[in-house]
């Protein structure tokens, strides 16, 4: 998860709204993590406004392939919600 969200912090670009009005907040997502680790059906569950849903949709879909969960030692489809914390550099 650590590499992750290092992933998601240089790939997220925050929008200019939120970086002017000094906001800070939380996205939450859900998704699901296929048998092959790509990441399919993702859902925004609550944003900030300004386009920070979105962004984090778009950054997800950037995302390198997750390892599957497994279940008897096969790989299986698992559903995952994630919130990601969203700050201005001037907050």
């Amino acid at each position: 998860m650590e590499k992750f969200y290092k992933f998601v912090g240089k790939n997220f670009n925050i929008p200019e709204e939120v970086e002017k009005n000094k906001i800070k907040g939380k996205v939450y997502l859900t998704f699901i993590v296929e048998m092959d680790g790509t990441l399919s059906d993702i859902k925004i569950i609550k944003d900030m406004g300004y386009g920070t849903g979105d962004e984090a949709v778009r950054v997800l879909k950037l995302s390198p392939k997750w390892i599957p969960a497994k279940i008897n030692n096969k790989p299986v489809r698992v559903e995952y919600s994630l919130p990601i914390t969203i700050r201005s550099s001037k907050a």
